[in-house]
């Protein structure tokens, strides 16, 4: 499946054009579901023909796949300011307990990144892209927390960190799919696990 636009825009004319087309498919998927969003209508609601959204995407994967990393710029950009927070080893368990709870109230008050995170984990392609983006995010924690761990255990706390952060997306969307209270204790739990395997290493 092709993930990739078929052009990137140069000029501004292009760049709103698209980003109608973004902002257009995004609002579609809150309001009725990834499946049920078209091309066509895609087109029809941003303002213009279907042939300009095929002209900067070759098919609904590859607008999913920039809205992913759209997503992606912006959890970085508050990831980097939630790790810039600690100082020492007393602030590790803080800031993942802020990571965890900051990702969980993004997507839970937005339905249509509900609906995008699962359907990243549907396409492989787009699964992918998510498995890179939580190697990124893992590397940054590690570049930060690193040199505050023994040094023989960096290489396994590496390897932990990619875990925790990888498995987290499963434990919200679970989460999601729960009564409110439920969804809580899930995301509690999670924490505690999180904790236990941090101290590990603190």
């Amino acid at each position: 499946m092709v993930t990739k636009p078929r052009r990137l825009p140069k000029q501004e004319r292009s760049r709103e054009r698209i980003d109608a087309i973004l902002s257009t498919t995004m609002r579609l998927i809150g309001e009725k579901g990834i499946d049920a969003v078209t091309m066509k209508e895609v087109g029809a609601l941003a303002g213009g023909p279907i042939a300009t959204v095929y002209h900067y995407f070759p098919n609904k994967s590859a607008i999913l796949a920039m809205l992913y990393e759209r997503f992606s710029e912006v959890s970085r950009a508050r990831f980097g300011a939630i790790i810039a927070e600690i100082r020492g080893l007393d602030d590790v368990t803080a800031a993942a307990d802020h990571l965890l709870d900051d990702y969980y109230e993004r997507v839970a008050k937005d339905p249509a990144i509900q609906d995008l995170q699962n359907a990243i984990q549907a396409d492989k392609a787009l699964q992918n892209l998510d498995i890179a983006e939580t190697r990124q995010q893992a590397r940054m924690f590690c570049d930060h927390v690193g040199p505050l761990i023994d040094p023989e255990k960096r290489e396994q706390f590496g390897r932990v960190v990619f875990l925790i952060f990888q498995l987290a997306g499963g434990v919200v969307r679970l989460a999601l799919t729960q009564d409110e209270q439920e969804g809580r204790r899930t995301i509690d739990d999670y924490r505690s696990i999180i904790h236990a395997q941090l101290r590990l290493f603190l």
